[in-house]
């Protein structure tokens, strides 16, 4: 074989990297490279086009461990196996014996990042898992609740920016902060900020034929630690001091952004007939931050 038509490789099984010479070259050419054993070991992988493909398609949810098929090879999630008390849907043969383990391991398989991996997170999970994180997640968006703004960002520029745009001086808290909140109720919410770039706390107030409901909401990231206040709120009609009703939660909701459709639950209700004609809402509120009740 002439030198034109070998390629020299040195080292042994035990060798950490091999010498490749280039065509018609010696061993000591510069044009010699260097290939580590950690890039001879490629990882083969691809592009899946279309993740909704690794959804239940009864329930729509992502598919976890177990994955059960019938014996015509249609799938579903465990959860809607026991539903469907073990009838496919789409042919009614027995599902919920047999799984599925290519599946299975093809769902296993499958790494997706953070939904706010543009914002900056880098973790990544196995497919289905990313949407819990997504809700605890440092990097969640958070959005103005000033009326008529549509700026959002992570949480501490957005305070940055609620500060600089919209913040009055009486809006402002400390812990612990005990003060009145005096709204108009036709003003829907009132806006508190911890300093001068610290979270913000919405008052919120729901206009009803029966009454107004009042909620107290922290704007923040809901990552566990982060801006974990609790709340007491009261309120005692005009002229009739002796009468009052109070409502708190020790630990204060957090949210990304406000809500203006009706609460369900996390409330605190002012009937028609305790607001005296009022249409304003003259409360005390005491607000601490949570470990230092």
């Amino acid at each position: 074989m002439s030198n034109a038509e070998q390629q020299v490789i040195s080292g042994g099984a035990s060798s950490s990297s091999h010498s490749v010479a280039g065509e018609g070259t010696d061993t000591e050419s510069e044009d010699e490279v260097t290939v580590t054993e950690e890039e001879e070991e490629v990882v083969r992988s691809g592009t899946l086009l279309e993740l909704d493909l690794l959804d239940c398609p009864v329930c729509c949810q992502a598919l976890t461990t177990p994955i059960f098929q019938c014996d015509n090879g249609h799938i579903a999630c465990s959860s809607c196996c026991t539903n469907l008390r073990n009838r496919c849907p789409s042919c009614t043969l027995p599902i919920g014996v047999y799984r599925n383990r290519m599946m299975e391991r093809i769902v296993q398989a499958i790494i997706v990042p953070c939904p706010n991996a543009k914002h900056g997170c880098t973790d990544q999970f196995s497919y289905g898992k990313e949407l819990a994180h997504e809700k605890e997640c440092i990097f969640a968006l958070c959005y103005c609740p000033a009326p008529d703004c549509n700026y959002s960002g992570l949480c501490n520029d957005l305070y940055r920016h609620y500060h600089a745009n919209h913040h009055g001086s009486w809006e402002s808290f400390s812990c612990t902060y005990e003060g009145q909140a005096w709204m108009h109720i036709s003003d829907k919410i009132l806006v508190l900020q911890e300093g001068r770039d610290g979270p913000l706390v919405a008052i919120q107030c729901f206009e009803e034929e029966q009454g107004v409901y009042v909620t107290v909401n922290c704007i923040t990231s809901c990552a566990p630690g982060v801006s974990e206040f609790s709340f007491k709120l009261s309120y005692s009609p005009y002229g009739a001091p002796d009468r009052s009703m109070s409502f708190g939660l020790r630990k204060m909701n957090r949210i990304q952004k406000v809500s203006f459709e009706t609460p369900d639950k996390d409330f605190m209700f002012v009937p028609r007939y305790f607001q005296n004609g009022v249409t304003s809402l003259k409360m005390n509120i005491c607000i601490r931050r949570r470990g230092e009740e």
